[in-house]
């Protein structure tokens, strides 16, 4: 008995519960099955390069951000928008994203991720090309908007095939590590390309970019990328595609009317009637049996958490980019090529950070590996806070490194929960919900970040009693506009309004930078609490 005991393993019986010896030869065989298994799940060579044209969307749309901020001081002095309206031709874009980014996941799941993806492609390219040659404030803003319907049709779309392509959740890891990276590489490329765009031709060639970026992805999709969709897509809800955007538009707007028209009935009048809208969204979804989004996952400590760690986390990076790129040109008065190479480090540690991190994951528990990196990010923006109000490029160097490497971090896991805690025929709709909190939280970086420097910046300014009205009015109204007046004024008055300025826009950069520290000390909290649960699909 001994001997038998010593040559079987246990295991247990299919039928009546207990257990069995089998001969370790058997067991042998189902570990072999096993590892045959795992092996089947992992992606073939095929995938790996479908990856690499998946990244081109992520790339194209952190080019477009990146280069839109650096644009922004000559697309002011060319187009002489209002504080508002130079708001809005970064935020439109996200806005609209935002708003249909839930709806278009829905549709792709329903009609073919890939389909979207192409349809997305074509339309971005021709709107690109519009919006290079638009002459007014007006129309550049809506061209933004239109980036925003057709952008909205590629990013769950690309999210959503990795998914699909990568089942095994280890590659899926680093798939994902690999396509965030893209971002960050597009915020490193697009000050660069722009920089030197932007010192040889005009303000619209930024916008160009997106055509050489996109014909590649129109011929290599239908090559390596087969469709999918889900298998049994609930019906189009339109009710839930208008109140989806009556819950985006008029908190935003709203917003954007307190910072810059201050407290009236306005303001909050519109944050209610979003909030309520908002609540409609929720109460149709929960009723619905195929709803368009499935609320309850928020209800599932990862994937709630991740996303609401990824909009905090956003509002603080997009926020950072939108006043340090004015401050590094306008008042530390560098190049944009040269704005571009001070940013550079943080972009690239950025990416290094986002692709370190997947061995790391496998390792430290979510729940404490993200609200680590997020510290390390808070102490970022302490250190522009209080070392870069002097004119001090190398605390925005160093400020940015740090904020970038936590962001990095933080952003390559929680988009890798966000995924693995959806049903995979669900993936669009999931992939969605991570987008719309990433453009969210460009929404929220610029028009509230940006608003609060904006109304700071009016109301601190000490302007020369030698300006006219006019001059006066333009100096108050942005930062680019007192760079404008002073280059007409004699070199001392020059000298003493961009000195004004300088002090009134680094005291906003103060109050916001407070702010993004609270913010990374909250998504570090809510990911402390929230992330404890294993993923709850694979």
């Amino acid at each position: 008995m001994t001997d038998q005991t010593a040559t079987t393993t246990t295991t247990t019986n299919q039928t009546n519960g207990r257990p069995r010896a089998v001969p370790e030869a058997s067991a042998a065989a189902a570990a072999t099955r096993a590892r045959a298994a795992a092996r089947a799940g992992r992606a073939p060579r095929r995938a790996w390069l479908a990856l690499a044209v998946l990244m081109l969307p992520a790339l194209l749309v952190s080019i477009d951000n990146t280069v839109l901020s650096f644009a922004l001081p000559e697309i002011s002095s060319d187009l002489a928008p209002t504080a508002a309206q130079q708001l809005w031709i970064i935020d439109a874009y996200p806005l609209v994203l935002a708003a249909l980014l839930v709806a278009m996941g829905s549709a792709g799941d329903r009609w073919g991720r890939r389909r979207m993806l192409m349809v997305g492609s074509i339309g971005f390219a021709a709107v690109s090309v519009g919006a290079a040659f638009a002459p007014t404030a007006e129309l550049l803003i809506a061209a933004r908007a239109a980036l925003g319907f057709f952008g909205a049709m590629l990013m769950p779309s690309t999210l959503s095939l990795l998914r699909s392509i990568f089942s095994d959740r280890e590659q899926r890891r680093l798939a994902i590590a690999i396509w965030a990276s893209a971002f960050a590489a597009g915020s490193a490329l697009g000050p660069l390309v722009g920089g030197v765009l932007l010192e040889h031709f005009a303000w619209g060639s930024v916008f160009l970019l997106a055509v050489p970026v996109l014909v590649p992805m129109l011929v290599l999709v239908p090559l390596l990328i087969t469709e999918s969709r889900d298998p049994n897509p609930g019906r189009i809800d339109v009710w839930s595609i208008l109140l989806s955007l009556a819950t985006m538009a008029p908190i935003v707007f709203g917003i954007k009317h307190l910072a810059t028209e201050g407290i009236d009935v306005v303001g909050p009048l519109f944050i209610v009637g979003g909030l309520l809208a908002g609540y409609l969204f929720v109460r149709r979804q929960l009723a619905s049996d195929a709803p368009m989004l499935d609320v309850r996952l928020f209800t599932v400590g990862p994937f709630g958490g991740a996303v609401l760690v990824n909009l905090l986390s956003v509002v603080s990076l997009v926020g950072f980019l939108f006043f340090v790129s004015q401050h590094l040109q306008i008042i530390a008065r560098l190049s944009p090529v040269e704005a571009g190479l001070a940013l550079l480090p943080g972009l690239i540690a950025m990416i290094i950070s986002g692709l370190v991190v997947v061995p790391i994951a496998r390792r430290v528990h979510p729940r404490v590996l993200v609200p680590s990196a997020l510290t390390l990010s808070a102490g970022g923006y302490l250190v522009v806070a209080f070392g870069a109000s002097d004119g001090s490029t190398g605390a925005v160097i160093v400020a940015f490194t740090m904020l970038g490497i936590g962001i990095g971090m933080a952003e390559t896991v929680s988009n890798e929960l966000i995924l693995s805690s959806a049903p995979p025929a669900k993936a669009g709709a999931a992939s969605a919900v991570s987008e719309t909190a990433y453009e969210l939280g460009a929404v929220l970086g610029t028009a509230g970040l940006g608003s609060i420097i904006a109304a700071h910046y009016a109301s601190a300014i000490e302007l020369p009693a030698s300006l006219t009205a006019a001059q006066a009015d333009a100096s108050r109204e942005t930062l680019a506009g007192a760079a404008a007046v002073a280059s007409e004024l004699p070199p001392a008055q020059a000298d003493a309004l961009m000195g004004a300025a300088a002090v009134a826009f680094d005291g906003g950069v103060l109050v916001t930078s407070l702010i993004g520290v609270g913010l990374m000390v909250a998504a570090a909290v809510v990911a402390a609490v929230t992330l404890r649960n294993p993923a709850q699909h694979d």
